[in-house]
């Protein structure tokens, strides 16, 4: 759309080009992306449904994210030229779809494609058609079976217990013997604790190595690889407890060496994307990689349809260039005339969480010390669940906010991330204390 310029005076009869853009989503992700795009000239941002520190920063409405028909009425209401998927569950629930065929230009995978994050027995089928390395499986939709197999005695422990839909990031356990195994079949399937996405599982072989972060923004004949980075899914230092949607990140990270990068774009990124198109899934978007780099090579643990969180909290404050001419070039399948710069500074996340998070956590608690944290140099502060209440900002969900630093160093950059965790306060706050820690093992400056 355009606009005339502020102001009353327009001898020239010129424009301004205005681009609205829309975030659909309220977490860290979504905040960064916002984070990101308000240095993109010219972009006036919306975010559905946002959070307390993206309504500083977008106008945001109430529309549910999971709201596919309110979403396309709001994006057509509004005149939205570009609409940004943060969440994978409008994604799987097909509202880039919906969005497509009421004419609306939207960054994201359609239905069928969105099934490589939203059915993990989907995704395994597909890395077996088209020969991409993942762990050995088998999928069950019935417990009984479930637990013959893992009864039966040449079965080899640890094994991963994985439910086939959507959990956000709480439908995988690592069993250890067979009565956490099933304890977790028990779980998901019978006592149905992840409601539908639960009636199948996965079973697979449990990879040994260190897992890492590949993302890619794919226009559906190129791609270009993000800065590497390293999630950290348990909950607690050490790599011990549940896995968590990600309780920090850092990038780059030393252990994706451009050999290893170039083995992972051969081996894992072509394949994959090849498969995409022989199989006429339709994609234009964010496609993370899970991938646990084993001693035999690269081999994915999981596909992700969207921008990561909270790797996004720590790629895009390394990016340079305009992130709206970037997405844009990937709707308009045009992402081969891009070359996004990026800095070379490294960058690190910490998520404060809830007390009880991944399990059960009250919500409400006041949030002190925002303002301090902010007075940092190069630490910035990410929303993923918070709210403006009647006392001010307070707690709204199980990971409540993302503190990220920047820094020429990896040590640097987490000294300032950690020095902003200090300054900010709510009551029964946890986080880890060892973020980073393997790329700090290695003595690598990015």
């Amino acid at each position: 759309m355009t606009v005339a310029p502020a102001g009353g005076d327009n001898p020239a009869g010129w424009t301004t080009l205005v681009t609205r853009v829309l975030v659909i989503g309220g977490g860290g992700r979504e905040h960064a992306l916002i984070w990101a795009l308000r240095r993109s000239a010219g972009a006036e941002l919306l975010c559905a449904p946002g959070n307390g520190g993206i309504a500083g920063q977008a106008r945001c409405f109430e529309t549910r994210s999971e709201d596919v028909e309110g979403l396309v009425r709001l994006a057509s209401r509004q005149r939205v030229d570009l609409t940004v998927v943060g969440p994978e569950q409008p994604l799987a629930n097909g509202l880039v779809d919906a969005f497509e065929q009421a004419g609306l230009p939207v960054i994201g995978p359609g239905r069928s494609a969105a099934q490589l994050e939203s059915s993990k027995s989907f995704a395994k089928l597909f890395m077996g058609r088209h020969g991409i390395p993942t762990a050995p499986f088998e999928i069950f939709d019935r417990p009984e079976p479930a637990r013959a197999y893992l009864a039966q005695a040449e079965r080899r422990y640890p094994l991963v217990i994985k439910a086939d839909g959507l959990a956000a990031g709480k439908g995988v356990v690592v069993a250890e013997a067979r009565d956490q195994a099933e304890a977790a079949v028990s779980a998901f399937m019978e006592r149905h604790t992840l409601g539908a996405a639960g009636e199948k599982v996965v079973i697979e072989e449990c990879l040994a190595g260190e897992e890492a972060s590949y993302i890619l923004l794919w226009d559906g004949e190129t791609h270009l690889t993000l800065p590497s980075s390293q999630d950290h899914k348990r909950v607690f230092d050490g790599d011990r407890g549940p896995n968590t949607g990600g309780m920090g990140a850092y990038s780059p990270t030393p252990v994706l060496s451009p050999i290893l990068q170039q083995t992972i774009e051969t081996r894992i990124v072509a394949p994959t994307l090849a498969g995409l198109a022989r199989e006429q899934l339709h994609y234009r978007g964010f496609l993370y990689i899970g991938l646990m780099l084993t001693e035999p090579g690269p081999q994915v643990l999981e596909f992700n349809v969207r921008l990561g969180d909270p790797e996004a909290q720590v790629i895009l404050p390394r990016l340079s260039s305009d992130l709206l001419e970037l997405l844009q070039a990937a709707e308009r399948g045009q992402l081969a005339s891009q070359k996004p710069r990026w800095r070379s500074a490294a960058a690190a996340c910490v998520v404060l969480a809830s007390d009880g998070y991944p399990g059960a956590y009250r919500t409400g608690l006041p949030i002190s010390g925002l303002e301090r944290a902010a007075e940092l140099d190069e630490v910035t502060l990410f929303h993923a669940a918070t709210r403006l209440g009647p006392a001010g900002l307070e707690t709204a969900g199980g990971r409540v906010l993302a503190v990220t630093g920047c820094g020429p160093t990896l040590r640097q950059a987490l000294g300032r991330a950690y020095e902003g965790v200090r300054r900010i306060h709510f009551s029964g706050c946890h986080y880890r204390s060892d973020i980073g820690a393997r790329g700090m093992a290695r003595s690598v400056s990015p």
